[in-house]
């Protein structure tokens, strides 16, 4: 099982999107952004839940539970 965070990049990879664009998204850098995707921040659930959205998932799915 993949962590949550291999998926947010796997995600944005397959909307053809940069982390620039995912950034502006939540309204905040490109280096926070990939601090999420390389695990080293955790995603807040306010960003999860714009993504969830955006990306039109469940929180299940990126987080990996059943």
């Amino acid at each position: 099982m993949k962590p949550y965070y291999e998926k947010l990049r796997d995600l944005r990879e397959d909307n053809d999107l940069t982390q620039t664009d995912v950034a502006k998204l939540l309204n905040t850098t490109q280096q926070v952004y990939s601090r999420y995707e390389k695990g080293i921040n955790q995603i807040p659930l306010h960003h999860l839940i714009t993504l969830c959205k955006f990306y039109k998932v469940t929180s299940d799915y990126i987080l990996g539970l059943k």
